[in-house]
């Protein structure tokens, strides 16, 4: 007999009933007959409970706002101060550019509340340090001597404990540092002083500056200001809990806005905050007179037919005042007296109403409830095929089981976002999605395109599908070959071995990932705009470095830090001077040694390192038929050596050697041409056999 599955479902919907329909049948008459008696209990405590409330929230709430304004006003002098002593201690000078953008860009990084660092010089020309939100800085330069009416703009991207150079861009401006009154007021001033800050190199932003000159021997260099905007403030507003419906201000004396709660203000975004609750407070400042500004002052305001208690308090700013507007009745809610006595009378009432319930919960609810439990249980365990919908008498566990099963099928689809079995494996280990981590001995590989810079700036988007097809299959690689993808880069792929389950053969799996890479691309036919195939350069690392959720309590990244991770990206940008495709380092090949064939390249000093690295190529694998005939390599590493001992007409007979063998092996050329430079102009006692790379 065939039925119709949607006939079914309807039938079922129309069966169904609520469980508040279920359950309210049987306490409806006791929570009606408790309601009216703590009603009665309510009412009688909660106008003087909420003016006590309302006391206590204004007072924390000025504590923090004096707090915060005080920290802010403490750092912008203390940065001040700190670049003030360095010029004048002439540890840095004013025109010395590199120092002084060091020294700018970490007072920036090291205040949270500091938005600008800037400086003037008397001829008029003007630097500056400015933060772009949290996760961008940028300084700038205008010169009236090299590029009038010019901007220099250098732009920098915020990274956990560094920052890395974006872009230079140069624009027309028309700011004059010798028209703004913190300058002009700096330049014969004796001291620094506050200015409120309107007109900015980057538009009009309301700020405050603590500005003041700058003398070095008795000679003025110009004047240094620190500038706080008003975002920041507005920001900082919005992290307080002023009851539901109530706000803070701040406001100056004359009753303008300076800030009002705002979370997404920053140096990008100006401040949008609610102000319907503003024209209390000014009528408040109004109301108050001078005794409002000198000291704290509170009074209950109507508007709309609602009641407000308003106070104002003055802060440690000269001239601004903290305004909170709270509605009363807010505080009719959560006493805490009122609430114990009914509790108490609700109790009797539910406990009655429980009884009577008991038994229909237990077999309407509680079993249908323990299935959809034991699918959340699979959603635990990030088993989603196994998740399925359970029909229910009770419209919302019925939901609840299709919601359930709604999400199995929404998270199934991150999946190529997220690897299931790195989440299946940190669940496993009991892996706490929090920021932690450890120290592990792991092996880490980073892979890129050759050329892809300019590739892309030829193609445009018809590079999309090229870095799609050269993504999927290094990620097919690395995965089968029990690695771990960390993140993709462009059309850089990063990649660890051992972790999160372990590998002692992490570093042999990482190297035979990275040949089955290589191999792939030139098998699959991959070509640029040019028509020329598609080349890939790899680094690979092992070495001991932090493996855990690094990232903040909002988000967190399951990836890999530590100096053997930074090698690892040098090692791969060193392919491009030795001509190489993949370059491992000596703690790779000690762990690997057996299981691949290598030759040692160099020895070389990765950009931002002084000491001397022992760098291999990875030829192939042992069990291998590829590798071919070898002996090559020997006469290689007996050149190294003689290289090395400064025997440099044997070194040079034998990458001669290799050259003839190969026929092109650019290591072997760069190593020959190094050679007859030395043994034609011999090096002197500190000559070190280590070849410094210049570039990442």
């Amino acid at each position: 007999m065939n039925v119709d599955p949607g006939r079914q479902l309807r039938a079922i919907a129309r069966m169904t009933v609520s469980i508040r329909l279920a359950v309210s049948a049987l306490v409806l008459a006791a929570i009606l007959l408790t309601a009216a008696l703590s009603s009665l209990l309510w009412w009688r405590t909660a106008e003087a409970a909420s003016r006590q409330l309302a006391s206590t929230i204004n007072e924390q709430i000025v504590a923090a706002v004096r707090k915060e304004v005080s920290a802010i006003v403490d750092e912008a002098r203390a940065a001040h101060t700190a670049i003030r002593t360095l010029f004048l201690q002439n540890v840095l000078d004013t025109r010395e550019a590199d120092k002084r953008e060091f020294v700018f860009l970490s007072q920036l990084q090291s205040q949270a509340t500091i938005s600008w660092v800037a400086f003037g010089w008397p001829d008029g020309s003007f630097f500056a340090a400015h933060k772009l939100g949290d996760r961008r800085l940028e300084m700038m330069e205008i010169s009236l001597t090299d590029h009038p009416g010019e901007r220099r703009v250098d732009e920098y991207d915020v990274v956990p404990g560094d920052i890395e150079f974006a872009n230079r861009r140069f624009e027309p401006t028309d700011f004059r540092v010798a028209d703004q009154a913190w300058f002009k007021a700096g330049l014969g001033a004796d001291d620094p002083q506050w200015f409120r800050v309107m007109n900015h190199a980057t538009g009009e932003r309301p700020s405050i500056a603590f500005a003041g000159p700058i003398d070095v021997y008795q000679e003025r260099q110009g004047v240094l200001a620190v500038i706080i905007e008003y975002t920041r403030l507005a920001r900082f507003l919005s992290q307080l809990e002023v009851g539901r419906t109530g706000t803070a201000f701040i406001v100056d004396g004359s009753g303008e806005l300076v800030a009002a709660p705002d979370k997404d203000a920053d140096e990008l975004h100006p401040a949008r905050g609610d102000t319907a609750l503003l024209p209390l407070a000014r009528a408040a400042l109004d109301q108050a007179g001078e005794a409002g500004r000198k000291e704290a002052w509170q009074s209950r305001l109507t508007s709309g037919g609602a009641a407000y208690e308003v106070a104002l308090t003055p802060l440690p700013f000269p001239g601004w005042s903290l305004a909170t507007v709270i509605p009363e009745a807010e505080f009719l809610g959560p006493v805490e007296t009122t609430l114990h006595r009914l509790i108490l009378g609700l109790a009797v009432g539910a406990v009655l109403a429980a009884l009577a319930s008991a038994m229909l919960a237990r077999s309407v609810i509680a079993a249908p409830l323990s299935r959809v439990v034991g699918e959340l249980r699979h959603v635990e365990a990030f088993a989603l095929e196994q998740v399925r919908r359970h029909p229910s008498r009770l419209k919302e566990i019925a939901s609840l089981s299709g919601a359930i099963a709604e999400m199995a099928a929404g998270l199934s689809a991150f999946r190529k976002f997220i690897p299931a079995d790195l989440v299946r494996g940190l669940l496993r280990q009991g892996v706490e999605a929090k920021p932690g981590g450890s120290v592990q001995e792991l092996s880490v590989m980073f892979i890129d395109i050759a050329g892809f810079t300019g590739l892309s700036e030829r193609l445009g988007d018809r590079v999309v599908p090229l870095l799609s097809r050269y993504l999927d299959l290094t990620s097919e690689i690395i995965v089968a070959n029990g690695g771990t993808i960390d993140k993709f880069i462009g059309d850089a792929v990063m990649a660890f071995w051992g972790a999160p389950q372990p590998q002692g053969d992490h570093a042999a799996r990482c190297c035979r990932a990275a040949l089955a890479c290589r191999r792939a691309i030139d098998e699959s036919g991959l070509v640029d705009d040019l028509g020329q195939p598609l080349q890939i350069r790899i680094g690979i690392n092992s070495g001991r470095m932090l493996v855990g959720n690094i990232g903040s309590e909002l988000r967190l990244n399951y990836t890999v830090i530590g100096d053997a991770v930074n090698v690892a990206s040098r090692l791969e940008g060193a392919n491009k001077s030795y001509g190489t495709q993949i370059l491992i380092g000596a703690a790779t090949e000690r762990l690997a040694r057996g299981a691949i064939v290598t030759r040692e390249v160099d020895s070389i000093a990765v950009y931002g390192r002084e000491e001397g690295l022992s760098v291999h190529e990875l030829i192939g694998m042992v069990n291998e038929n590829a590798v071919g005939s070898i002996g090559w390599i020997a006469d290689y590493e007996r050149g190294l050596a003689a290289y090395r001992a400064r025997r440099f007409a044997d070194a040079l007979a034998d990458f001669e050697a290799v050259l003839k063998r190969r026929g092109d092996d650019r290591p072997a050329e760069l190593m020959r041409d190094r050679c007859r430079r030395l043994a034609a102009a011999a090096p002197d006692v500190s000559w070190r056999p280590v070849a410094a790379l210049a570039s990442k």
